[in-house]
């Protein structure tokens, strides 16, 4: 089916992570629940989907899941514009590998982390990943990372060559949303765990086309505790920024 933009295109939220990285606070809480002033990040997301037409949602699960449903059984106002459907893993199967227990699966469809703020144009990105007919599309980010000590370069014989003191670097990184077509599902076994870089690695291997769709948005991870902190002042300041409905 032709059609631009983002409208009525599947989106699938993975929200089956135990949010190591937020212990303890993730122990006894699912992560996609992490609150962003009164709400979970996941029904922000689900919201700023939303605003682009995107109203068929899956969310694949795994640690606390029933809290998670427990949660949207309580939001009726919000699940009565939705089609909001479950799958839950019995044992992990990697960032990937969880996409070959869903059904349905046939045309271009969106996944996304679902522990990610972000105000990228989902329609921006479905345009860019069709006009490049690409078999996977990445959501890309630059991203400043500082190293906070005096790093040496050490020349064979022992001698310091230079000395770069607190240095920082720009890269690309993956913002945990992703435009895939259908065909990619050929490259993941049923039960087997393939986290998303084996896979993307493995379609390159074969040839195929695995874009990056370099946004200029704002975009935090909420499993790192910097970047939540973040996020919470984000959010507080310009809520609608994320989601206006």
């Amino acid at each position: 089916m032709n059609r631009a933009g983002a409208a009525g295109v599947r989106a699938v939220i993975l929200a089956g992570g135990k949010g190591t990285r937020l212990r303890p606070f993730t122990a006894s809480f699912p992560k996609p629940l992490v609150p962003l002033g009164d709400t979970p990040v996941v029904e922000v997301l689900i919201r700023r989907l939303m605003e682009f037409g995107i109203t068929d949602v899956t969310l694949t699960l795994g640690h606390l899941s029933e809290l998670i449903q427990a949660y949207f059984l309580q939001r009726k106002d919000l699940c009565d514009r939705l089609s909001l459907k479950y799958v839950t893993e019995t044992s992990p199967t990697g960032t990937a590998g969880s996409l070959a227990l869903l059904n349905g699966l046939t045309e271009t469809f969106l996944v996304l982390n679902g522990d990610l703020l972000t105000d990228i144009d989902y329609h921006a990105l479905l345009d860019f990943h069709r006009q490049q007919q690409a078999l996977l599309t990445i959501a890309a980010h630059r991203r400043q990372v500082k190293v906070d000590l005096g790093v040496l370069e050490i020349a064979d014989d022992d001698r310091i060559v230079d000395y770069h003191e607190k240095p920082e670097t720009t890269y690309s990184v993956s913002m945990g949303i992703y435009v895939y077509e259908p065909e990619v599902l050929k490259w993941i076994s049923p039960g087997e765990y393939l986290d998303l870089p084996s896979l993307v690695l493995k379609l390159i291997a074969d040839g195929k086309k695995v874009c990056a769709y370099q946004a200029n948005c704002q975009w935090l991870d909420i499993g790192r505790p910097d970047d939540y902190a973040r996020a919470q002042e984000l959010f507080a300041s310009d809520r609608g920024q994320f989601e206006t409905l």
